[in-house]
């Protein structure tokens, strides 16, 4: 075995090298220091990691003082998950948004924007996009994180996201192979699982894939999901049958493939972070990804350890051990690259024209059109009806219209309504029902609106009946309501005005408030 200078033995290195391991603080811990120099190649940030541009640029300088190539990634696909701007919203629309517009050169510029400023701020690896296509409108964790549930539509989206995004100098990370998009089950809570025969997985989820591959994109991304027209017995992140043979083989990818988050349920609940993280090398992977939960030098030990005795006890080829580590630090090399020449972009405007251009007005019949509705002139009371938001956005990040009509039309007055306060005090609904705490949580926002009129927000009124018979509630006692729909906008339109955002970026609160208020 050979030893490298520091004491580390190539194995062990190479070990370290497949490891993208998140930690906590706003600036590097000692033990992070001292793994980059025995040889971890990579780091993953979360919104804990973040204060402001100038703070992470200074943190991502002192990774960089110990390991000059080292790859900085992030899970910043803008809209509903940003970790940049992880305590105020994003200033970019997501995917959904940048597909209702479905011009695929605003797609490219949004991205291209996007990766701008986290190259800026030392970030060279984004787990970005999702190219998973939403056929399931009751997807519980994609979402508005889909360009859409058209196959083409979400296939030139990522194409274009993917350019744009490193034509910045940003790695993109192609999300969730084999596609995510038709599960019923977020993989954060369980495994979920795509029944779908194999001809409507090559023509429908890899499509978007294919795309990607076809621009270049650096990395992919695996979903754990079992898919078992694919392999019926492995989850996607440990299936070499999905990863090598498929990725690898079939659609001719040569890239870095990254595993979703290890930690997970849908992984970690079956067979445990070492097992699962041996079994996704052998499989195909040669990064894995861990920190949204497990950030510390214990878990990064563990990790190198299992897959070092894997690799002795003959469980894993020590060939494939190093080919990850060689394709790691491939990337990393690219990534170090010099900059490239900034190209002229609309800067902070052109989330926000983006998030403009996205929105779906509809008024109801008999009062007239979006351009001759009277806009409010009165601070209005504004009820978020706010589901539990999933691990994948975090409830951290502010959602919703209400700061900027308070901006906008000052005196509004505000009010956050969940299922909850419709449950009686053992957290049940009464009678076994979601209506009743609807209905109860619909009572209280009125009660509480008083003579002022309502604006309703919502998101994805169609996955919460709870959510609906809240807002039955409110337009049969006003009808003059104003409805905001911040998810997917699957129900139909309803209120005086529907506003569609096509997802919760601060950016699409900015846009429905403007037209609220007639700007």
């Amino acid at each position: 075995m050979t030893t490298l200078a520091g004491g580390t033995d190539t194995l062990t290195r190479d070990a370290l090298t497949v490891l993208q391991p998140g930690f906590t603080g706003t600036t590097a811990p000692d033990w992070l220091l001292r793994r980059l120099g025995e040889g971890l190649a990579s780091v993953g940030l979360f919104g804990r990691n973040i204060a402001s541009p100038g703070q992470l640029a200074a943190l991502t300088a002192q990774l960089r003082a110990e390991r000059d190539d080292v790859l900085v990634a992030i899970d910043e696909e803008g809209g509903d998950v940003t970790r940049l701007e992880v305590r105020t919203g994003s200033s970019f629309p997501g995917n959904h948004a940048l597909g209702a517009v479905d011009d695929v050169e605003l797609t490219r510029q949004v991205a291209y924007e996007l990766g701008r400023r986290l190259a800026a701020c030392g970030v060279n690896l984004n787990w970005a996009p999702s190219a998973d296509v939403n056929s399931n409108p009751r997807n519980p964790v994609i979402g508005v994180r889909s360009f859409g549930a058209d196959t083409e539509l979400a296939a030139r989206h990522t194409a274009a996201y993917v350019t744009g995004l490193q034509s910045a100098g940003v790695a993109a990370c192609t999300k969730h192979f084999p596609g995510h998009g038709d599960t019923a089950v977020d993989s954060h809570h369980a495994l979920p699982h795509i029944g779908v025969p194999a001809e409507v997985l090559t023509d429908r989820e890899l499509t978007p894939f294919r795309a990607a591959i076809a621009v270049g994109s650096r990395a992919v991304m695996s979903a754990h999901i079992l898919v078992p027209a694919l392999d019926p017995d492995h989850p996607a992140t440990l299936s070499r049958r999905i990863l090598t043979g498929l990725l690898r083989g079939e659609l001719g990818y040569d890239g870095l493939i990254v595993t979703d988050g290890m930690e997970m349920r849908a992984i970690a609940g079956t067979y445990g972070i070492e097992r699962g993280s041996v079994l996704a090398v052998a499989a195909g992977a040669d990064a894995i990804c861990v920190g949204g939960g497990l950030a510390d030098d214990a878990t990064v030990r563990r990790l190198r350890d299992a897959l070092v005795a894997a690799v002795r006890a003959g469980e894993l080829p020590e060939e494939r051990l190093a080919e990850a580590a060689d394709r790691v630090r491939a990337l990393a090399s690219w990534a170090s690259a010099p900059g490239r020449a900034p190209e002229e972009t609309r800067g902070s405007e052109i989330g926000l024209h983006a998030a403009r251009r996205a929105l779906t007005v509809t008024v109801a019949p008999g009062l007239g059109s979006p351009e001759t509705i009277e806009p409010l002139t009165e601070p209005p009371y504004v009820a978020a009806l706010t589901p539990v938001a999933n691990i994948a956005v975090g409830d951290e990040t502010p959602w919703g219209i209400a700061a900027e009509l308070v901006h906008l039309l000052p005196g509004t007055v505000t009010g956050s309504f969940a299922a909850e306060d419709g449950k009686a005090e053992d957290g049940k609904a009464e009678d076994g029902k979601e209506s009743d705490a609807g209905e109860r949580a619909g009572r209280a926002a009125l009660e509480s609106a008083g003579p002022r009129r309502i604006v309703a927000v919502v998101r994805d009124e169609h996955r919460h009946p709870w959510m609906a018979s809240a807002l039955d509630i409110l337009l049969a006692a006003r009808p003059d309501t104003i409805v905001v729909e911040m998810g997917v906008p699957q129900a139909a339109p309803r209120g005086a005005l529907h506003i569609a955002t096509h997802g919760a970026a601060r950016v699409c609160g900015r846009a429905a408030a403007e037209v609220i208020a007639g700007l």
